[in-house]
């Protein structure tokens, strides 16, 4: 009888997607952030509410993680994912907060450049995470973490070009501050999707 009462995978797998949905909502809202400054204020309140609704996932998980007996994947493994999700979110609203308070009224081409690359890593680490609850997919799924990391040394890349060109063109030194903020911050996220596939290539390593 008291097995029962004992829960024995919970639905891990469907708040990860959930999470990874938001994560992408969050990249897209970035981009239209950076190609609209005119309309700072709400693309930054956008990011803000999807960044609530993912940090309930978030929550949850760690709820549910603390209640189940027998879960699908180690208990570091959920910790470490869904926490790792959830700092990249942190990441975007951080990055829509700097151009608010900073009131950038006028992205670069360059900050653009790497919003689309986060983009480009929310969407591969969400299919990732979709894939995951079925090991036959590891090759596609580790297929994918190469991919972000491939999207992690391009915006490396993007940020040095951009760093270099600010240093040599921008005389205002208030603006050099301001964007080199948020050309780190926009590589961070890149960074912290490269951590999300890390994770997922051990969990894969481990489990396949």
């Amino acid at each position: 009888m008291f097995g029962r009462f004992i829960p024995q995978e919970g639905k891990f797998f469907d708040l990860f997607n959930q999470h990874a949905e938001q994560v992408v909502q969050g990249s897209h809202e970035l981009v239209a952030l950076m190609s609209g400054v005119d309309d700072l204020q709400r693309r930054a309140y956008n990011i803000e509410a999807i960044e609530q609704n993912a940090d309930k996932i978030a929550r949850h998980t760690l709820v549910l993680l603390h209640k189940t007996f027998i879960t699908p994947l180690d208990r570091d493994e959920i910790h470490q994912l869904i926490t790792k999700m959830d700092d990249i979110l942190d990441l975007i609203e951080d990055v829509a907060h700097s151009m608010f308070l900073y009131d950038i009224r006028a992205a670069t081409p360059e900050a653009r450049q790497l919003a689309d690359i986060c983009v480009a890593s929310a969407e591969k680490v969400k299919t990732a995470v979709s894939l995951l609850s079925k090991m036959e997919n590891a090759a596609a799924i580790m297929n994918l973490c190469e991919e972000i990391d491939r999207l992690e040394s391009d915006a490396d890349q993007v940020m040095r070009a951009a760093m270099a060109k600010l240093f040599r063109e921008e005389s205002d030194a208030m603006r050099v501050i301001k964007l080199k903020e948020i050309y780190e911050l926009l590589e961070s996220i890149t960074d912290r999707c490269e951590d999300v596939a890390n994770i997922i290539e051990g969990i894969v390593l481990e489990n396949a």
